[in-house]
């Protein structure tokens, strides 16, 4: 499979991109743009994984339309803190399918998912403009959830719910769940955001930098992360490729992706010399930072090599004491999309919400059939799984799956036997997913 889309589909979706009101977020209109979005985002994670002309970014950069993504990922983030709490305590809420809920939750996730591969290009954090500094605070507001989580023990430890598991019968409280272990994805969609800003930090503004290693001491919210390492379940279980995966023996000491991002926003930050001219290596900060000492050890110096020149720095670090950074006055910029939404905002969140649960989440069967035709052709299994680089494994034994389950299309097995063995543990997601299918496809019957 070569294209999700064409060239030109691409470009027409990506210029109709529009900036909307927190009040229109699961309406018709917001709902094709989320349709868009997702058929971009598949798009741009096929070209990168088969080493193809990016030309998503390059249509995203050109068009401008970077900023226009920025802003509808905070919406959706401050519609979650702001309005859907709410929407989940109203006593008359009572919708006949909670999928289109799940779509708005999971959008951020689209959104976060997408920047990651535009994001990794010098050329996109240029063409984003003044909205690097929102997107630089969403990544710390994330990456300190993520640490403090780390720290309080309330790293949720299972796989979400997909697309295709999703049931029309899912509770408000399980959305509410749904929604907790998808942060935690979020979040490390935004570290991986925050390595490429720091990358290009040279071709950004003097406000970015001020504001990463001044306003928000990312330095030290990344020693946080070193230090507590929240996508490992200590030595039984690594977070890779949006699921816990057992670690095998010989892998216990192996860095992972995100180990090796963290330690390279960390190299680009503490040696890069518009960074140490700007930093203040204060007491507090000195002592923070010398901690990693302790965790850069030969075997993660023979897995990055360019971490000897940051235990180099640190060795002299505590030796010395740098002088504090020159105060020079300067006119700074600051981030506008959270504050500008949450000004606008600040005393309709209930009305917003009542709004919603009357008017968008509460579809009528010709809406239902409407959604339920562009789910099916927006998910389509075939599709996704040219998306997955690696082949299916059997869901009994591991092995390399050579047929999936008939009924939910969703589970693999190397033969008959591990399917009959693994019977009783996938029935009911089985259960789920089929109905997930079959709903949508039930729907496009009546229609016609």
């Amino acid at each position: 499979m070569d294209s999700v889309l064409l060239h030109g589909e691409a470009e027409g979706y990506i210029q109709s991109l529009e900036k909307m009101a927190l009040r229109d977020i699961g309406s018709q209109r917001w709902f094709r743009q989320h349709e868009y979005i997702e058929k971009l985002n598949m798009q741009a994670i096929l070209n990168a994984s088969a080493n193809q002309e990016e030309f998503i970014k390059d249509l995203f950069v050109s068009l401008g339309k970077i900023p226009t993504l920025v802003h509808a990922m905070i919406l959706t983030e401050i519609w979650k803190h702001k309005v859907f709490p709410i929407i989940c305590k109203l006593q008359d809420f009572n919708t006949k399918s909670t999928f289109l809920l799940y779509m708005v939750i999971h959008h951020e996730a689209t959104i976060i998912n997408l920047l990651e591969t535009i994001m990794y290009h010098k050329e996109s954090s240029e063409a984003a403009g003044d909205s690097v500094l929102d997107l630089l605070d969403y990544c710390h507001r994330k990456l300190t959830l993520l640490a403090g989580r780390s720290v309080s023990g309330q790293i949720l430890t299972e796989d979400r719910v997909t697309h295709t598991q999703q049931s029309d019968t899912t509770s408000l409280q399980d959305l509410q769940r749904q929604s907790d272990m998808l942060e935690f994805e979020i979040s490390v969609k935004a570290l991986s955001v925050l390595c490429s800003i720091t990358d290009h930090i040279e071709s950004l503004s003097v406000s970015v930098l001020s504001r990463m290693l001044c306003t928000h001491n990312m330095p030290c919210v990344l020693v946080q992360l070193v230090e507590n390492c929240p996508w490992n379940r200590g030595t039984l279980e690594k977070y890779t490729e949006g699921k816990w995966r057992p670690v095998l023996p010989e892998d216990q000491l192996k860095l992972s992706k995100h180990d090796g991002q963290v330690w390279m926003a960390l190299l680009n930050l503490l040696l890069k010399p518009d960074c140490q001219r700007k930093y203040d290596f204060n007491s507090f900060n000195k002592t923070q930072l010398l901690k990693l000492r302790g965790f850069l050890t030969d075997v993660v110096i023979d897995q990055l090599p360019n971490l000897l020149d940051l235990r180099h720095f640190l060795s002299h670090l505590a030796l010395t004491d740098p002088a504090a950074p020159k105060k020079d006055l300067i006119l700074e910029q600051v981030p506008e999309i959270w504050n500008d939404i949450v000004t606008e905002n600040s005393s309709k969140w209930k009305a917003i919400a009542k709004h919603q649960v009357t008017h968008v989440f509460n579809p009528s069967e010709s809406e239902l059939r409407e959604q339920a035709s562009r789910l099916a052709q927006t998910y389509n299994l075939d599709v996704m799984e040219n998306l997955i680089p690696e082949k299916p494994k059997c869901g009994a034994c591991g092995r390399v799956g050579a047929k999936r389950c008939s009924r939910c299309q969703g589970e693999w097995y190397c033969n008959r036997e591990c399917q009959v063995k693994h019977w009783p543990k996938h029935k009911p997601a089985c259960k789920l997913m089929a109905e997930a299918i079959e709903k949508p496809q039930e729907e496009l019957n009546i229609s016609s």
